[in-house]
């Protein structure tokens, strides 16, 4: 059971506490490539088994999110899941639809963003919410972000929130952002609700909620419908790779291939397909300089 496994996460469970259910019913290695805050919900891609091994493809991956604002109140985690920490008047004009949307165009763009003290970088060895926990102080070195685009989805004058979409590079803090957008309001405000609709290529629309995989532990006596839904669900690393296109390698060079030998190929640099004689897919490798590198191999078929 080797692939990608797109799940839909809820509000109130973490990143870990997914990859642990499906570990435990997948009964397979599973790991994933960039965690969603407890409050957070949405696309949560899983790599399973053999999959483990394109981590690194996913992990530069841009994002899409679908945020909330409050405006006029700041916690200590910039989220609705810390303490009230100041809060301060909001004045209605703020709130007006051609004020907001000057606001999140200036955002767009490649810049510096801060991170929350209640993060899971690392520095110094600890991490942030380690130092945040004890009441350390400690440095906290802006990031490179890229804003692609940014776009205001509604307004609540009443509440005094705000809802926006954005597409940023990897390493954006939702939360810092919601941050800057009150800032640049001239009030304060934190995050009080985040959906990841998309990661990569991977949607919302392709996520599978946990509930529905919770249900395959009570088919144990139904395997064939277990087997259907891996079937139908998980996408393969050959089906990851399908937009490169494929060499086959024959026998010799095949084994060459297994013991990491490079070969010499006249294609253009870049990532292929490896296939068997009997077009079996083997995994992938890179041609360089003419060469062509063993990249991941997923199955030895002489084993």
């Amino acid at each position: 059971m080797d692939g990608i496994l797109i799940v839909k996460k809820e509000k109130g469970c973490t990143s870990h506490d997914v990859v642990a259910k499906v570990k435990r019913i997948a009964k397979t290695k599973v790991g994933h490539t960039g965690t969603l805050d407890p409050m957070a919900t949405g696309v949560l891609p899983l790599l399973l088994g053999e999959g483990t091994k394109i981590s690194k493809y996913l992990i530069e991956h841009d994002k899409i999110y679908e945020a909330v604002v409050q405006l006029g109140k700041k916690t200590d985690t910039a989220d609705g899941e810390g303490k009230v920490i100041e809060e301060k008047e909001v004045d209605t004009n703020l709130v007006m639809t051609e004020k907001v949307q000057r606001v999140l165009k200036q955002l767009e763009g490649k810049q510096k963003q801060r991170p929350p003290i209640y993060s899971a970088i690392k520095i110094k060895g600890k991490k942030l919410y380690e130092y945040a926990r004890k009441n350390e102080e400690i440095e906290i070195p802006e990031r490179e972000i890229e804003i692609y685009s940014i776009q205001l989805i509604s307004l609540n004058e009443e509440e005094k929130t705000i809802s926006f979409r954005v597409h940023c590079s990897k390493g954006t803090y939702i939360r810092s952002l919601c941050e800057t957008i009150a800032e640049k309001l001239n009030t304060i405000g934190y995050m009080k609700e985040l959906n990841r609709v998309k990661v990569g290529k991977f949607t919302i629309e392709q996520a599978i909620p946990i509930k529905e995989i919770e249900t395959l532990e009570s088919m144990q006596q139904e395997e064939n419908q277990a087997i259907n839904f891996w079937q139908e669900n998980l996408i393969t690393i050959e089906q990851f790779f399908k937009d490169k296109s494929s060499i086959i390698l024959n026998e010799r060079q095949l084994t060459l291939f297994y013991n990491g030998v490079q070969q010499t190929r006249q294609e253009k640099d870049e990532i292929y397909r490896i296939y068997n004689e009997e077009n079996q897919f083997i995994g992938t490798g890179i041609i360089e300089k003419s060469l062509l590198k063993r990249e991941i191999v997923i199955k030895n078929i002489k084993d």
